[in-house]
């Protein structure tokens, strides 16, 4: 696997952002596919939010009934409590 960019690589468009950037990232997750300029912005698009806090699930989290948890505590906060952190 190469990190760098091809010769003449052409550029690209972030879907969040607009940005115009040369090194784009290209993301597949769950058959959504998305082209990004920063991690940053392919978070913000692609990662789910917490059920509980609403911050950006980028790490493994927590599940139960469909719902997405950042951690076993905010699970616990809206009473899911046999739900225990996978790290």
């Amino acid at each position: 696997m190469s990190i760098a960019p091809a010769e003449g690589t052409a550029m690209g468009v972030c879907d969040v952002c607009g940005n115009t950037y040369d090194k784009m990232i290209a993301v597949t997750s769950g058959g959504m596919v998305g082209n990004f300029d920063s991690f940053e912005c392919a978070i913000q698009a692609m990662a789910p939010s917490c059920a509980h806090c609403g911050c950006r699930v980028i790490g493994h989290g927590v599940e139960s009934d469909g719902r997405i948890f950042c951690c076993a505590h905010c699970a616990r906060e809206v009473g899911e409590h046999a739900l225990t952190d996978r790290a």
